[in-house]
């Protein structure tokens, strides 16, 4: 059961509160328990700032845009709002190449633009969570044009790596790494004389050069960046590349080509060093200084989930992104062995499970789900539309059902297909444009959502007809927050309503563990428990055919709306008890029923679940 701002149950003692003082101070605590541990089973949206909304009209999303369009994510009923980089930055890759950590990017409004962001928020019971990127810079940041006018062996050049190079005449890259991007992880400088230079690192663009986190300024300048923005008052960070800051010693030789193939399945001399795991305390600390509601986020992608949970320790960070999770495959054994490796791990340091289906770097679950899974997660083809969608609503309710905290991103509660047509004169994935690096086609998921209308760019700017950053397909119109408004059963009414019964059932939201029930091959079936004893059951049958289980209790929520069929007499028996089997795929009851059979009871009565289904019960 989750929990907005607002929602916060208020400290003061009840009118009634003297004739059970004890009542009343157990019940302040344990409402300022529950609003210090949000983040262990929140619902937080991430907002792309350039394809969310356009203030404006120039065709770039902005602050003022996502402002604007607060109060739509509050009635979603989401309880924070996660922010990609708004800082100032050219622009070389999305802004994740930072120029200043304080400033915003005129592109996207100024500081006043941010902290009305975050007041209107708070306004309406919503939490922000802002990127932070510590990995890497932009070449442009000040500290690094400085480095480069400093040459070897400046203060500033030890902020970052620079190195000779090997050969006769330092020619060759000081080691064989390469950059996600493509090509090698290494630029060579060019001295004021015009003779080559030194060689620097950068993991990603050479536009992105990386941090030296062994040098004190840099941990000293993180200090004082978290601390900017925590007075401004935003409750979290999401830390980009937390893997990545430190660097094994003497940055040693990986020995072979092709190591984009091992990210995130093998140890790698540049990611997931246990040096990094002293930075996050120290950052923990500062945190906890501003109270216990701010938190921060991990995007640490690790060769095994074990050592994900390593960042999650009481000392250290709240929650990390479960990316083994999101490349799971549409396939029950393989969903089943993540969530109970997830719960397992997260469990062993204390820490909630965390839940995502797509963000602004993988290809959007909707489309990815009708496509064959060894085609990975960055994908350029279509794909099968319907089934994609019908396959990712089911995942929406499997997510939402399981202990933890999930993620969503923009545009997916609107069904969104990734766009795999764009032409290549308007992408602008960096890594599009280099060779071997990752796929590219990221600007498939980025591209702006549609808000109304029937013609570009569907109200995402404030003027029909007007720009936007990249094309919009025609047959957005249908897919609008106006056009799915009120039809119960679009994706968009599907996620209102599930996020609305998550945050009514006592057995949703935190939690460690889920009770697995006998089903057939194919078919996921769990059990939770409120507090008092509240019971719920997830059915999700991706076999992609019907299968007969016993019926599980009362039906809450489906995935679409044929996901459920009562046999014959159940049918009839529950038509004549004024009991809806198939409720509308985005509609809702009350989830407080029980006293139906559970499933595995013996009652004898059974249920068809639709292939590529999920269905929410109360028990």
């Amino acid at each position: 059961m989750s929990q907005h701002l607002s929602d916060a149950p208020s400290s003061a003692v009840a009118p009634d509160a003297a004739a059970a003082p004890d009542a009343a101070v157990d019940a302040a605590a344990a409402a300022d328990a529950e609003r210090r541990d949000w983040w262990r089973e929140a619902v937080i949206y991430q907002v792309y700032p350039r394809s969310f909304a356009d203030g404006n009209g120039d065709g770039m999303g902005d602050l003022p845009g996502i402002t604007g369009r607060l109060p739509y994510l509050r009635d979603l009923g989401v309880d924070a709002v996660w922010l990609s980089p708004f800082y100032a930055s050219p622009q070389a890759d999305a802004g994740y190449d930072v120029a200043d950590y304080r400033a915003v990017d005129p592109m996207f409004g100024n500081l006043t633009d941010a902290d009305d962001l975050v007041r209107a928020a708070h306004g309406l019971g919503l939490r922000v969570i802002v990127d932070v990127v510590p990995n890497h810079c932009s070449d442009q940041h000040e500290w690094f044009k400085q480095a480069l006018r400093g040459g070897p062996g400046s203060d500033f050049r030890g902020r970052f790596h620079f190195r000779p190079g090997k050969g006769v005449r330092g020619e060759l890259p000081p080691n064989d790494w390469e950059s996600i991007f493509g090509g090698p992880a290494w630029t060579r400088t060019t001295n004021p004389d015009g003779t080559p230079g030194e060689w620097y690192l950068h993991l990603f663009a050479p536009e992105q050069p990386d941090f030296n986190w062994d040098h004190p300024a840099v941990h000293e300048e993180f200090r004082s960046v978290l601390r900017f923005w925590l007075d401004l008052g935003v409750d979290g960070f999401r830390i980009d590349v937390a893997h990545g800051l430190v660097k094994a010693d003497g940055l040693p030789d990986i020995g072979h080509a092709e190591q984009l193939s091992l990210l995130g399945s093998a140890p790698m001399p540049y990611f997931d060093q246990d040096g990094v795991h002293e930075i996050y305390r120290g950052w923990r600390r500062i945190l906890d200084e501003y109270g216990a509601e701010r938190i921060a986020v991990a995007e640490a992608w690790t060769p095994t989930i074990e050592r994900a949970a390593l960042y999650l320790r009481p000392d250290e960070l709240h929650q990390a992104f479960n990316f083994e999770y999101l490349g799971t495959a549409w396939d029950a054994a393989a969903l089943r062995r993540v969530i109970d490796s997830s719960l397992t791990a997260m469990g062993a340091v204390g820490a909630p499970a965390t839940w995502v289906l797509s963000n602004h770097d993988v290809t959007r679950h909707a489309t990815r789900f009708g496509n064959p899974p060894e085609l990975g997660t960055q994908q350029r083809v279509p794909g099968d539309r319907r089934l994609g969608l019908r396959r990712a609503r089911a995942a929406t309710l499997l997510m939402l059902a399981l202990p933890g905290s999930a993620y969503l991103y923009q545009g997916e509660e609107l069904g969104l297909p990734d766009v795999t047509d764009l032409p290549d004169e308007v992408r602008q994935d960096p890594s599009f444009f280099r060779a071997a690096g990752q796929d590219g086609f990221r600007d498939g998921c980025r591209v702006p959502i549609p808000w109304s209308g029937s013609e570009p760019p569907y109200g995402f700017g404030p003027v029909p007809g007007g720009p936007s950053w990249l094309p919009q397909p025609a047959q957005w119109a249908e897919l609008s927050v106006e056009a799915q408004t009120g039809d119960p059963d679009s994706t968009l009414e599907l996620y209102r309503s599930a996020l609305a019964v998550r945050r009514e059932h006592p057995a949703l939201g935190a939690g460690r563990a889920v009770e697995w029930l006998d089903a057939p091959e194919g078919v996921l079936v769990f059990r939770r428990e409120g507090p008092a004893g509240e019971g719920f059951v997830c059915t999700v049958n991706l076999t992609g055919e019907p299968v007969a289980l016993p019926r599980p209790g009362r039906p809450l929520l489906s995935s679409a709306p044929d996901a459920v069929a009562d046999t014959a007499a159940e049918a009839s028996a529950a038509t004549s008890a004024g009991t809806s089997a198939n409720p509308s795929a985005g509609t809702s009851a009350d989830g407080g029923g029980a006293g139906t059979a559970a499933v595995g009871s013996g009652s004898g009565a059974t249920v068809t679940i639709a292939g590529d289904t999920a269905i929410w019960w109360a028990i």
